[in-house]
């Protein structure tokens, strides 16, 4: 694949979103400090009440940590994709797309920018897994890389997804508010899902976050139970759904370039 009309051009918008990002110290601060607000206070408050399946004495902050470091990479995804908004309003994206660019070359850069922020943030959040009684099995270590890497570019592909079509911040908060946040709120980061015929436990089986999170939580060293997914099979589905949001993307960005 010539060099000079993907891959460069994918680089290029990586470095630019990486470089934006850092200068932007309040979305760093958002991306971060809010999921950790989730934290400690649904921690706190949920601790006394919580009991696990099988009686196991697990806190309600060891249970929710692996679900709010998916909610740091949703939260930076959804920041990082704003600037596609902001790049068409401000006419940047209009000159990238009359270029002679791979529309692929597009949605590559956009991914990995958004992808790399939201694993370098999860990371960090990681630092706190001793107060939340989390430990990082050695022999998982590599499962969990991939489960970081798969979770955050599948986040990204879901933010950019909604945010192509958009003209205005305003309606990509409300999409995110009406259906990126309920796809997290019911993907077992918040609460074990009930198994059985119940709507809720459908609605999860048919979720591509709960594969995620279910990653994420077995890659940490919890044992798989009735309602989540194996290992393989969670990672399996992540690396689908990243595939589709890709190939998605790239289509929307072929189509809009055709009008451009």
């Amino acid at each position: 694949m010539n060099d000079t009309y993907y891959w460069r051009p994918a680089a290029a918008l990586w470095h630019r979103d990486i470089v934006r990002f850092l200068r932007q110290r309040n979305r760093i601060f958002s991306a971060l400090v809010t999921p950790l607000v989730f934290w400690v206070l649904l921690g706190a408050g949920f601790s006394p009440s919580f009991r696990p399946e099988g009686g196991g004495k697990v806190s309600y902050l060891t249970y929710f940590f692996p679900g709010t470091l998916v909610l740091i990479m949703l939260f930076t995804a959804i920041f990082s994709t704003i600037s596609v908004i902001e790049d068409r309003r401000e006419g940047f994206l209009q000159g990238v797309l009359v270029a002679p660019v791979a529309p692929g070359a597009i949605v590559l850069g956009k991914f990995l920018g958004g992808t790399t922020l939201a694993v370098g943030q999860a990371a960090l959040f990681c630092v706190l897994a001793p107060f939340a009684g989390v430990t990082f099995p050695l022999h998982l270590l590599p499962a969990l890389a991939a489960a970081f890497v798969l979770v955050g570019f599948s986040m990204t592909g879901l933010g950019f997804l909604v945010a192509w079509p958009m003209d205005s911040t305003q309606g990509f908060h409300a999409i995110m508010n009406v259906v990126l946040m309920p796809l997290w709120m019911i993907s077992g980061a918040l609460f074990p899902l009930p198994v059985g015929n119940s709507v809720i436990g459908w609605l999860g089986a048919l979720n591509p976050v709960t594969y995620g999170v279910a990653a994420i939580r077995q890659s940490l060293g919890d044992q798989p139970t009735a309602d989540m997914p194996a290992l393989g099979l969670s990672l399996a589905v992540t690396a689908g759904f990243c595939a589709a949001t890709f190939a998605a993307s790239c289509l929307l960005v072929a189509r809009r370039r055709k009008v451009a």
